[in-house]
């Protein structure tokens, strides 16, 4: 009840001022990532743009379920405002598939994530979740007082911990959380220079770099003759490279004889191209994902696919899954009923297209007795067939206090007795 009291004198609070409850910025202490370059830049490189994309599409793709427990089991609690909001539409103008794509790119490349609970004036249930913009939420010093100025959202004002979902990334101080991008920022420049060079290179056919000088260091005679050969390196230059509009003068010119040496390195010296394989995939371990997901061209077999895609689910995906659910729990739960709700992402719903991989795991789970036929076939939108709603276990397996499945031994004196015993 005083949560609800709080959350109504909030809603009055901001209703009668104008400038929405407003601590001045100033008063709060700024956090942010000095380390984080450009999320744009970032995106360009395209092991950043397939990483991102890959996390935050497939935690996009798992149904966010809200359960309640009933009868010692939970159930999804289809009648709660709020399993409409985390399923179909959070917030106006977005549907909750966008949603939860932008919260993972906002961890991954911002490093902090912001979502505000907007409850109802009458009713005191959430009408809708609203995803913070980037750069619209700082914290003070101590993760406390969250100041918000997403006008956009109509978000504006000093809020609570409580009443703010703060998802962040790694952290360093428990307040705020710094973004992949700081932690591989010397990876990623090195990528992004590798782009650039690349584009150098094949914009002009591959520029020739060198030195015009004198094979017997015979010293010029004068100003006249350095000027002369300046011209030649300057005429040379233009005939290999071309005329570009970078102004640099790739071949220069040492006083004395003309003779030209070639000084640039090729790809093969600079062993540029393995650079950048090393590159790809120096960025997927920032992000935990295997190589072969980014379409790299490793050497690839299926057991060695099915243990790349194993190690994605535990180590990469379901970490974070844990931490989104974990947060919502916390935040929009009260703590007297948190032990009776359960927010969960359907993790079923990552072999949707893995058909073979689906029906081998539907039928391990009736065979164990975990699902029903029914069950499955209501998952599957079929309707249910009489008898399916029987339990099964497979017929090797039996309990150990059955009596058919204990052994008796008999002493071998004891088998001649019941012998004639039986002939008589």
């Amino acid at each position: 009840m005083s949560r609800d009291r709080s959350i109504l004198s909030r809603l009055i609070n901001r209703t009668s001022s104008p400038e929405g409850g407003g601590a001045s910025l100033a008063r709060l202490g700024k956090i942010e990532s000095v380390y984080d370059m450009s999320n744009n830049g970032a995106m360009q490189i395209a092991t950043v743009y397939r990483c991102v994309k890959l996390l935050s599409d497939s935690v996009a793709s798992l149904p966010m379920r809200l359960m309640k427990l009933k009868d010692g089991v939970f159930v999804d609690d289809y009648n709660n405002p709020l399993y409409y909001l985390l399923t179909v539409q959070p917030m106006p103008g977005k549907s909750a598939f966008d949603f939860w794509s932008e919260l993972v790119q906002q961890i991954l490349l911002r490093g902090n994530a912001y979502v505000v609970p907007v409850y109802d004036p009458v009713t005191l249930s959430i009408s809708k979740l609203v995803l913070i913009k980037q750069g619209k939420c700082t914290t003070d010093t101590t993760g406390k007082i969250y100041q918000i100025s997403d006008t956009e959202n109509g978000i504006v004002g000093d809020y609570p911990e409580t009443e703010v979902l703060h998802f962040m990334n790694t952290s360093l101080n428990s307040v705020t959380g710094l973004s992949v991008l700081a932690f591989a920022r010397t990876t990623l420049n090195i990528a992004d220079s590798g782009d650039k060079e690349t584009l150098s290179r094949f914009r002009n056919g591959g520029n020739v770099r060198g030195i015009i000088y004198n094979d017997n260091s015979i010293v010029g005679v004068g100003e006249y003759q350095d000027a002369e050969l300046g011209k030649q390196a300057k005429t040379l230059d233009e005939k290999l490279n071309g005329i570009n509009g970078e102004g640099q003068q790739h071949i220069v010119p040492m006083n004395g004889d003309v003779k030209f040496t070639q000084l640039s390195m090729t790809s093969a010296d600079m062993q540029f191209l393995e650079s950048r394989k090393f590159t790809v995939r120096d960025i997927c371990r920032f992000f935990g994902v295997h190589p072969s997901f980014v379409f790299d061209d490793t050497s690839n077999n299926y057991k060695s696919a099915e243990m790349a895609n194993v190690a994605f689910l535990s180590q990469t995906l379901n970490p974070l899954l844990r931490k989104i659910e974990n947060e919502c729990l916390r935040k929009l739960v009260a703590p007297s009923i948190a032990l009776k709700r359960k927010f969960e992402f359907d993790r079923r719903a990552i072999y949707a297209a893995d058909l073979a991989s689906r029906v081998d795991y539907q039928m391990k789970t009736i065979q164990t007795g975990l699902y029903t036929v029914n069950e499955w076939r209501k998952e599957e939108n079929k309707p249910a067939v009489e008898g399916g709603d029987s339990v099964f276990v497979s017929a090797n397996l039996k309990s150990i206090d059955d009596p058919s499945s204990v052994m008796s031994f008999v002493q071998p004196s004891d088998n001649k007795n019941n012998k004639k015993n039986s002939e008589e």
